[in-house]
């Protein structure tokens, strides 16, 4: 869509509609009128009553409002979608469109554009069905893709294009796992953060790998995974780790999307641990709702790593209010034993405290005592274990003795690379 047209309206069947705003005008769209009709159930032919409907008719008539959208909070089925745009005259998207326009304004990498576009073909399908079968019985629907394509040649194209971009994520997902694979063997852990979008995820990667990724104060701005190695240093333990920030949840997506985009939300899957990352500056209530439905969403991912909770922006509302929080959301069963760390990306604060117990949850910790030769060679097979793992004690006499603590699956290589040296595990 044009985003030159930036007057809109909402529709919704409740009063919570603050997401749906925001979602809005983070594509810069501004709303100008919203029409809350109470349903439980959804009127099976326009989502909101008849009645309601003139109503929005008459309001957009009035040249005064100059409404170019009409933004659904919820999910419309195809038929609904067609009756309110011949009846309203104007462009409508549902909560799903919306967001996958979002998507699509966010998208900057090659693996980031095809995982929006094979949303959006998905999305488009059976809307195109509909508008075929409009098409047939004699009406003559617009296509909300627009083009040269008649509707029948466009659904065509359309499972074309799905089952090739569904084969060039295939080859992408098969390349990140050979990147993967070489760096745990390399004895790198792998952490992700995960969460609600625009809860800090990117200012907290930036901060502990001292790098200088895009942050934007606005939703879903990651789309792509990016992974770093944590380059904060905790005196007793330094085994390396890679911190990947990975796409934002949001509230009832449906499962289409969420496989679209299976090839970066698996980073979350395959992780040591997870960091799950909350805005502890909004309304509790809120906080909650977010936090039951990233859990669900990790749930859904089959995540079997720990997982710390993570409560950013406290210097926005004081340690004394995020312990309050802390307390509350186990009274709601939240947290079940979790960790619940409070923090301030900003201010920098309880960071080691975090970063000691991402260390703390690491599986399969091993620690060894290798006995080394002094000579040329067991220096640089010392060098390279600071790099590989945590060396916690080195002493040099006649040989070299050194205490580490390093991932297990690389344990055995590191025996026998000492072994070659004439060495010996102590």
């Amino acid at each position: 869509m044009n985003n030159q047209k930036k007057n809109v309206a909402i529709i919704s069947l409740h009063n919570n509609i603050s997401e749906i705003i925001e979602l809005a005008n983070s594509l810069g769209y501004t709303v100008l009128q919203e029409f809350i009709q109470h349903r439980k159930i959804p009127d099976v032919n326009f989502h909101i009553g008849s009645g309601k409907v003139d109503e929005i008719k008459e309001y957009i008539d009035d040249v005064s409002k100059d409404i170019h959208l009409i933004i659904v909070d919820g999910e419309l089925k195809p038929s609904q979608w067609f009756a309110l745009e011949k009846k309203l005259q104007v462009d409508v998207y549902d909560r799903i469109r919306l967001i996958l326009a979002i998507f699509e304004e966010r998208a900057e990498r090659k693996e980031a554009r095809l995982q929006v576009k094979l949303a959006q073909l998905q999305y488009e399908r059976p809307f195109v069905r509909e508008l075929i079968h409009r098409a047939r019985a004699g009406e003559h629907p617009g296509l909300m893709a627009g083009g040269e394509y008649q509707v029948d040649d466009y659904y065509e194209m359309i499972k074309k294009q799905i089952k090739k971009i569904r084969g060039d994520l295939k080859k992408i997902r098969s390349d990140r796992e050979l990147h993967r694979q070489t760096r745990q063997k390399s004895g790198f852990y792998l952490v992700s953060l995960a969460g609600y979008t625009n809860a800090g995820k990117s200012s907290l990667l930036n901060l502990l790998s001292k790098e200088k990724v895009k942050v934007e104060g606005r939703l879903f701005s990651t789309l792509s995974t990016t992974t770093r190695r944590i380059q904060n240093k905790i005196q007793r333990v330094k085994v390396p780790i890679l911190l990947t920030d990975t796409v934002g949840f949001i509230e009832n997506l449906p499962s289409w999307i969420v496989d679209a985009f299976h090839s970066t939300l698996e980073e979350i899957e395959v992780a040591d641990v997870v960091v799950l990352i909350l805005d502890g500056s909004e309304e509790k209530e809120i906080v909650e709702k977010k936090l039951e439905v990233s859990l669900n969403e990790l749930q859904d991912l089959g995540v079997t790593a720990t997982i710390v909770v993570v409560l950013n922006k406290i210097d926005l509302v004081g340690i004394e209010e995020a312990d309050n929080l802390i307390h509350y959301l186990k009274q709601q069963d939240l947290l079940n034993n979790k960790l619940c760390i409070p923090i301030s990306v900003k201010d920098e604060k309880n960071i080691d405290v975090l970063l000691e117990n991402i260390y703390k949850s690491l599986p399969h910790m091993v620690k060894m005592t290798l006995k080394l030769p002094l000579n040329e060679k067991s220096q640089a097979f010392v060098s390279g274990l600071y790099k590989k793992t945590g060396v916690s004690h080195i002493e040099y006499n006649h040989h070299i003795t050194v205490d580490i603590e390093c991932n297990a699956k690389i344990r055995d290589k590191i025996q026998s690379k000492c072994e070659a040296l004439q060495g010996s595990i102590v």
